[in-house]
């Protein structure tokens, strides 16, 4: 555990809360190291004027000098501790000893950053740091394109999708059903926080969902984005989609991964943890083709000579067999386990029901999984309350 590689970016915090330890942002910025490697570091330079501190404050070198001896344990493995790695900026990295298979000693969890946060890393935290006036931004309300319905409608949404994402999403959305009203209203580009603009329609799909598109597209630099958001109400209940891939069919249906959402492929014994690669409009041979570019580019850094070559067959013979999943040579299985429901994968069949291959499986969460997304502390007898009484 302690040899774990460890990637520390130059706005991360690492703290220990066993030791109440933090190294901050400032210290050992833009290293390489190991577990073992930074604490060791990091006791070298406490160390490093504890003569001076003995002669100006006996009191404080001998507090120093105990914390040394529990952070010395630390780094040898005597002791156990838990090992934190803040970066708001999500550009440091733990290694995985274990991968592609999950890490149990490794959780991973991304958060909203603070508006202190976002000025530390230099992006505008509010509007009123970007120096345009105050009334042209109040002034700029939401307002819908004026386009009928049916059939001019459906071609608006295509077009606004199509300036601001891949045909990919284009074709999976708006083969299922027309949108009403493409909604446009003013954002900041998420990459040079220049003003832009962000359409928005509302869809349904068959077997699925009501679902939010959101996609925009910064003209000053280029940048490009799209959300899908589930619609309506939480779902009282899970959901397992199980697909046994077998023909070309199955490799191209139609899948909407959330980022609630975890994936499985039980013959590789592959297991992505729910949040990883966020959600996504695409099919079954992409996803398994977004699964490997994703791989790569986290440990591609882990495929160089430093790394020894058993360790190094094992990871370009788990890539080889990812692609042959695409080749067919063998039948496999896909299983996308979301807590709120919030995936779907598309029938071949007119009616899912005969659909022999899919299979749909709801189940009560766990309290973990209402844990996780606030469910546990939802309370919602007011509002219920309220619109009873209307």
């Amino acid at each position: 555990m302690l040899n774990r590689q460890v990637v520390k970016s130059e706005s991360a915090t690492i703290k220990i809360p066993e030791l109440d330890f933090e190294i901050p942002p400032e210290a050992q910025r833009g290293s390489l190291s190991t577990i073992e490697g930074i604490l060791t570091r990091a006791a070298e330079a406490l160390e490093a004027l504890q003569e001076e501190r003995r002669k100006a404050d006996p009191k404080t070198a001998e507090a120093i000098d105990e914390f040394l001896v529990k952070l010395r344990a630390c780094a040898s493995g005597e002791s156990p501790f838990t090992f934190v790695l803040d970066d708001p900026a999500g550009n440091s990295f733990i290694e995985n000893p274990y991968a592609p298979s999950p890490d149990p000693a490794l959780l991973l969890k991304f958060y909203e950053r603070t508006p202190e946060q976002q000025a530390a890393l230099g992006y505008l935290a509010d509007s009123s740091q970007s120096g345009e006036p105050q009334q042209e931004a109040a002034g700029t309300v939401n307002h819908t394109d004026e386009e009928l319905h049916g059939a001019v409608g459906a071609k608006a949404g295509r077009r606004a999708i199509a300036q601001a994402n891949t045909s990919e999403i284009v074709e999976a959305l708006c083969r299922y059903t027309s949108p009403e009203e493409v909604m446009t209203f003013p954002s900041t580009c998420g990459t040079c926080a220049a003003r832009c603009e962000t359409r928005m329609f509302v869809t349904n799909i068959p077997y699925f969902k009501e679902v939010i598109v959101m996609a925009s597209t910064c003209d000053a630099c280029g940048y490009r984005n799209s959300e899908l958001k589930p619609g309506g109400s939480i779902s009282e209940k899970a959901k397992r989609i199980t697909v046994h891939v077998k023909n070309i069919n199955d490799l191209n249906r139609d899948v909407i991964k959330s980022d609630s959402a975890s994936v499985k492929i039980p013959e590789l014994d592959l297991e992505l943890a729910s949040g990883t690669l966020g959600g996504i409009v695409t099919t079954v041979e992409g996803l398994v083709t977004k699964i490997s570019e994703s791989l790569e580019r986290v440990h591609g850094f882990t495929f160089g000579d430093s790394l020894d070559e058993s360790r190094k067959g094992k990871w370009q013979d788990f890539r080889t067999r990812l692609n042959k999943l695409l080749s067919l040579e063998e039948p496999w299985t896909l299983i996308i386990d979301d807590a709120l429901a919030n995936s779907f994968v598309a029938p071949v069949t007119d009616n899912i029901q005969d659909d022999s291959q899919l299979t749909l499986e709801e189940y009560e969460r766990t309290w973990e999984q209402n844990e996780e997304f606030g469910l546990n502390d939802m309370d919602t007898s007011s509002a219920d309350a309220a619109y009873n009484t209307n």
